[in-house]
This record gives structure tokens, C-alpha cells and sequence, in this order.
């Protein structure tokens, strides 16, 4: 597991780029609602630590991880330096997982190809609830953490390009 041996929430402030200059959208998935609000918990402190000002930020609610695609989609044309989507998805005993896990993540990869503004995949996929929740602010850190840094490293970048 990619995350037994870190922590998401760490990072060296030192080499994160000065975020007070971006806007920020976050899409966050309404299913798996404790797991999505620890995200973006995790997501927000992040990006507040880093600078953004809290009006920088927008906020956009779906109803599941499916969703994000579209919500991303439309947050692109907000005039937003980097969109975060945030979602959880929870293996089951159907296929459903997988479908779902697949048609989400190759969507974002979409957005990104076709579209200037980054979004950042914050998608749990995990095989039961433990999982999810020491990734969402649980033993592992926040994955939200991790995102915030990483949309404020490619907003840098595209910033910059």
C-alpha cells in the first residue's frame, strides 16, 4: 500500500509556492459524506495554511464521486487557477466499484487533456471504510492535504507556462 509508509498531510512549506495570487474550486462528492468532508477539511486548512484567502476559495457540492466529472467540468469555467475534486468510493460486493472508479478517474484525466485549468484527483478508492478513514484525516494524514498541495504546485505551473 502506497500509504503505509507516509503521512499525506506532510510537506516542507519551504518548497510550496506562494498561493495568496490563485483561486481555487474543490468539487466534493456528497456520498461517503464523512469521508468527503474530511477531505475537504483537509484540503481547505491546506490551501488556508498556504496563503489563499478564503473568498479564493468556491465550493461546489455533487451527489457522488460519478458527479465530480461534470462538477469539474463547470468549476474549469470559473476562472480558477486549479479545481480539487474530492470523492469516495468503497469496494462493495458488485462491480459497481469498478465502473465507477474507472469512468471517474478517466474522466479527470479528460479534463486535464482538453482543458487548461488542472484538476486535481482527490478520489479515495479504498476497499472498505478503515481504509477511507485513515486517508481522510485518519493514521495515514489527509489525501485532501496532498491534493491542496499538489493544485497549488500545478496552478504555480500553469501559471508559469
Amino acid at each position: 500500500m502506497a500509504t503505509i509508509n507516509k503521512n499525506l498531510s506532510d510537506y516542507d512549506k519551504a518548497t510550496i509556492p506562494d498561493a495568496s495570487k490563485f483561486r481555487f474550486g474543490i468539487v466534493v462528492s456528497e456520498w461517503n459524506e464523512t469521508i468527503t468532508e474530511g477531505l475537504f477539511q483537509g484540503a481547505y486548512d491546506a490551501l488556508i495554511e498556504n496563503g489563499v484567502l478564503p473568498n479564493n476559495i468556491i465550493r461546489w457540492d455533487v451527489p457522488g464521486s460519478f458527479e465530480l466529472i461534470y462538477g469539474s467540468k463547470k468549476m474549469q469555467e470559473q476562472m480558477v487557477n486549479a479545481v480539487i475534486a474530492i470523492g469516495s468510493v468503497i469496494q462493495g460486493e458488485t462491480k459497481h466499484f469498478d465502473f465507477v472508479c474507472e469512468g471517474v478517474s478517466q474522466g479527470i484525466k479528460d479534463l486535464n487533456v482538453l482543458h487548461e485549468t488542472p484538476v486535481i484527483f482527490c478520489v479515495l478508492t479504498d476497499n472498505n471504510m478503515q481504509q477511507a478513514i485513515e486517508r481522510s484525516g485518519g493514521k495515514h494524514g489527509n489525501k485532501g492535504t496532498e491534493a491542496a498541495i499538489a493544485a497549488i504546485k500545478m496552478a504555480e505551473l500553469r501559471n508559469n507556462s
